[in-house]
């Protein structure tokens, strides 16, 4: 090997072990490795940053605004209100929802439609009386079988695209991934609903935690002659525990009273705020003769920005809490919110909380100002794991935003544009019509994965150049000698899977990719075939909550151990490939 190659493949296995090991984060390490790449020569000075302006990186970021902006118009929500029923049967729900969250991942980031369609599982579970954790792996596994069939459903696709373009003059389009995607996908989900969640553990403390602290706050007014007129607040509190109701202050000529409202003496007009469930609202309210607040009050109150708002998140790995603690970030002075409780993999933490360091797929109860829930989430770089606060602001363009977003899709699709370009008209649009407000477009971008595809995009091209995925190809060609050609695309599928279950799967496209390639290059067959086996192999990360960001973000919400992915992960991940490799030889032949 020369200087080039042991350098390369040096840094890629110091790469590869520090994202094993989770230390320091991906865009940290990736970005390192580039700088000492182009400082021991390996990445020329002038390639350093090409991977920044690199097509996959602009369609990557480009799918997470256009994601936002249809959570913002309430597209998703309008057919998961639709369609979604608590009544169902465990299998008929997980069916159903894998279905949706597997075509909104086809056309939108599978992190995003995951995050999109969370909550909905999560609520339907709560409803129907069951562990979230039942349902979560499946809807996440659908989500990330989904996004196989499309150019722009994941990054392993869109890269697979860009490195066709590079090396073979043409890139993929955007459904040339679906016969072979769309077979893994539909066999996935088959499996999913039908057979793969009945192996997930059940555990009695699994699932997300509502606190000690109810589901909605509310206000209740004090009407004109009620017999509590007189009464302190505190005096109220026999009659809230008894409904599992909890008094959190008072509301009086617009100002808020909280800690010490409990021994203000309640006055006709006054809003009593509460948290509870619906059914504990009700019957504590027709216990004291209480009423509702009036709609003058409720509209005052929110042109003002008053009362409070319990919100639900959940840590991802590039949430700026992560690792830090609420009141290290000065989370009550800088944003006016306190951390009420928190959930870690189905244990409940109660003892000095807001000084716990808060770790990935924690989950987060806070209350916030009403009108600050949104702001509060995207500062934290948290994800909402309830609709509470979290409100659609442009509902009434609903049908705006899918059809710029259709016709987007179309144009790409039939080369009237250029992907990146109809991507690009399609958040002007967003913009201009405001269902996306300029002012958040970049907030909505996961600069991480941004930095991470920068980076080892050139790391990748230098591998290449330096002869390097020559070698690892020619390794497994040695390995595979004789065998027959599915043979040699299992073996490809086999390794590529196997480091996207430990790896980011961006990381492992770009590497085995090229490898793909070099091995058809020597076998003297058409390289399609190959690169599909390698999008399908990245995608499919089943194995670890590490393999893929929706399995992290389930890991808190579900109760789920390290181990428990394995038990349905590992039987699907033998039945994408026992699938896929059919497909391939269908679709693709060599």
């Amino acid at each position: 090997m020369t200087f080039d190659q042991i350098t390369l493949f040096s840094l890629f296995a110091t790469v590869f072990a520090l994202l094993v090991w989770g230390r320091y984060r991906y865009d940290l390490v990736a970005f390192a490795a580039l700088m000492a790449g182009v400082v021991l020569g390996v990445v020329p000075t002038k390639d350093a940053f090409s991977g920044f302006g690199h097509p996959a990186t602009l369609v990557v970021a480009l799918v997470l605004i256009v994601s936002a902006g249809l959570v913002r118009s309430g597209a998703v929500f309008l057919i998961t209100r639709t369609l979604v029923d608590a009544s169902r049967g465990l299998g008929s729900h997980i069916a159903l929802m894998g279905g949706i969250g597997a075509v909104l991942s086809a056309f939108m980031n599978n992190v995003a439609a995951l995050a999109l369609l969370m909550p909905v599982d999560i609520q339907t579970a709560r409803k129907a009386g069951r562990a979230p954790g039942l349902s979560l792996m499946p809807l996440s596994f659908a989500t990330i079988l989904g996004g196989m069939v499309t150019l722009i459903g994941t990054p392993p696709n869109i890269i697979i695209a860009s490195i066709r373009a590079e090396t073979l003059g043409e890139p993929f389009h955007m459904f040339d991934f679906a016969p072979v995607g769309g077979v893994a996908a539909i066999t996935g989900l088959a499996f999913v609903a039908l057979i793969g969640w009945r192996f997930i553990p059940t555990r009695d403390d699994a699932g997300t935690s509502e606190s000690q602290l109810a589901q909605y706050i509310a206000e209740l007014t004090v009407p004109e002659g009620s017999p509590h007129i007189g009464k302190r607040l505190r005096d109220l509190n026999d009659e809230a525990e008894k409904a599992d109701a909890a008094i959190l202050g008072l509301i009086r000529d617009g100002r808020r009273r909280y800690g010490l409202a409990a021994g203000s003496v309640l006055r006709s007009g006054d809003a009593i705020l509460l948290e509870a469930t619906p059914e504990a609202l009700d019957e504590f309210r027709t216990a004291l003769s209480l009423d509702f607040s009036d709609q003058a009050r409720q509209e005052k109150l929110t042109a003002e920005g008053d009362g409070l708002e319990v919100v639900e998140v959940v840590v991802p790995e590039t949430a700026r809490i992560a690792g830090r603690s609420a009141q290290s970030m000065g989370l009550a002075w800088r944003q006016s919110t306190v951390l009420l409780g928190l959930s870690r993999q189905g244990r409940q933490l109660t003892k000095h909380i807001r000084q716990t360091d808060i770790e990935t797929g924690d989950i987060l109860l806070l209350l916030c100002p009403r009108d600050r829930a949104t702001d509060v989430t995207e500062w934290l770089g948290c994800l909402p794991l309830a609709t509470r606060g979290l409100a659609v602001t442009a509902n009434d363009k609903t049908w705006l935003a899918i059809a710029m977003f259709g016709a987007a899709v179309l144009a790409a699709s039939v080369g009237l544009l250029y992907l990146p370009v109809a991507l690009g008209l399609v958040v002007v649009g967003y913009v201009l019509t405001k269902i996306l407000p300029v002012a958040e477009i970049y907030d909505h971008i996961e600069w991480p994965v941004v930095v991470l595809l920068g980076s080892m995009i050139p790391l990748g091209a230098a591998l290449e150049s330096s002869g390097g995925t020559t070698l690892i190809a020619d390794a497994l060609l040695r390995l595979t000698q004789g065998l027959p050609a599915w043979a040699i695309l299992t073996v490809l599928m086999v390794v590529t899977m196997t480091l996207s279950d430990v790896l980011n799967n961006t990381a492992t496209t770009i590497v085995a990719a090229p490898v793909g390639i070099q091995m058809a290059n020597t076998l003297g067959v058409s390289a399609d075939p190959f690169l599909m086996a390698v999008a399908v192999a990245a995608s499919a990360a089943f194995l670890t909550p590490i393999g893929h960001k929706n399995n992290t973000l389930i890991l808190g919400p579900g109760g789920y151990q390290f181990g428990d992915y394995w038990r349905i992960g590992l039987p699907l991940e033998v039945l994408i490939v026992a699938t896929s490799i059919p497909a391939i030889l269908v679709f693709w032949p060599m």
